[in-house]
């Protein structure tokens, strides 16, 4: 369980959302950012949801599709992920137009509901129970949405901007960091799922 909910927070990756989101926290208070992240966090949370609820029964059901297939499929996307986070660090920003009616939506899909999230969402709720399952779906947002605020009440209290753009550069040093992990999280998503299809070890 443990591992499945780092895995989660990595993929969600606070600081990449942090710095993509720099132009709205230029824009908006502290207080009307952190409000429009935390909307895009029960949206975000409800997408998951829907997919950690149905996401299993969708694809044995309705499709008949091998779960493990969706395993080494969703291990590649999430590799490619982590090959635009390494290589392409901040460049691999989408530009949010400034839109503030729409912007919890816009920020919610597709920065925070990839998929990447929508793999590990139906990961897991084929692996655990709905009751385990929904309680650490919520405190992986809940704890993506903490980390927010503290990076952004951190920025905020430092008050030299030369120190400003230093913290900037270490969250760009991080962010392609985080881009080793993901990576290797579709990997072994990959090996995981051929082993348990072909019955291997």
């Amino acid at each position: 369980m443990l591992s499945s909910i780092v895995e989660f927070l990595v993929m969600l990756n606070p600081f990449a959302l942090f710095l993509y989101l720099e132009p709205i926290r230029k824009d908006l208070s502290h207080r009307d950012f952190m409000m429009v992240i935390f909307k895009a966090t029960l949206i975000s949370f409800s997408v998951c949801l829907i997919f950690f609820l149905s996401g299993d029964l969708f694809f044995r059901k309705i499709f008949q599709i091998d779960f493990e297939s969706f395993r080494i499929f969703g291990g590649i996307i999430i590799f490619s992920y982590a090959y635009f986070y390494i290589v392409k660090g901040q460049r691999a920003l989408i530009i949010i137009k400034e839109n503030l009616d729409d912007l919890a939506s816009e920020i919610a899909l597709p920065f925070m509901v990839g998929a990447g999230s929508i793999s590990l969402s139906i990961l897991l709720g084929h692996d655990h129970s709905y009751l385990i399952g929904g309680v650490s779906l919520a405190g992986i947002f809940l704890v993506n949405f903490l980390a927010i605020f503290l990076l952004k009440t951190l920025r905020d209290s430092i008050e030299k901007k030369k120190f400003k753009k230093a913290f900037d550069k270490n969250m760009e040093v991080l962010l392609r960091l985080n881009g080793f992990f993901i990576g290797a999280i579709g990997i072994n998503m990959v090996l995981v799922g051929i082993k348990n299809l072909f019955g291997i070890g």
